[in-house]
């Protein structure tokens, strides 16, 4: 049976004693530039997304999951976004909240849950992924789990500062036509 338990992390369904740590991220404006976000989220609207986080991925065509540590604390989110089933493929993406908790692998395991996891639960025959140029550790993470990189986006991402440039990276599952 599969398991969305690593050996230090595991990923579950959102909850409503997620708000304030969901509060704390999405308003958390040093991630903005990955997320697309482009004002603050009040508790109202995201005790409204909770309130709906157990829609179907069939129907929203995304799926969100928090990463907790084994003291059952939530220490990011992991998401399945442009959902499509006909074409088998899928978006992922992941933020550990904390720096401190980064480089350490969890993030690893927590993707590879989730690959695992779309690759045999929902069947899909490829992820991707679109990563900021500087953002080396990411990078890093999805070339480590086999991601390749297919292009990459000149000019995509517009910031305070000017334009930055966007990878693209892809997987694609080799077991199954």
């Amino acid at each position: 049976m599969l398991s969305l338990q690593g050996e230090q992390i595991y990923l579950r369904a959102l909850e409503p004693t997620d708000l304030d740590f969901l509060y704390q991220l999405e308003n958390d404006t040093s991630i903005w530039e990955i997320s697309g976000t482009i004002k603050p989220y009040s508790k109202k609207v995201l005790r409204l997304y909770l309130e709906n986080a157990h829609r179907d991925i069939y129907e929203v065509k995304q799926l969100r999951l928090c990463i907790c540590n084994l003291e059952d604390k939530c220490i990011g989110l992991i998401d399945v976004f442009d959902f499509d089933p006909k074409n088998r493929r899928a978006g992922i993406g992941i933020v550990i909240a904390n720096p401190e908790n980064r480089n350490k692998g969890l993030g690893a395991e927590a993707l590879e849950l989730l690959c695992d996891y779309t690759f045999s639960v929902l069947d899909l025959h490829q992820l991707y992924a679109n990563i900021l140029e500087e953002n080396t550790s990411s990078i890093h993470l999805f070339e480590k789990l086999g991601f390749e990189r297919i292009g990459v986006k000149k000019e995509w991402i517009r910031t305070n500062t000017g334009f930055k440039n966007e990878i693209m990276f892809q997987k694609i599952r080799k077991d199954v036509p």
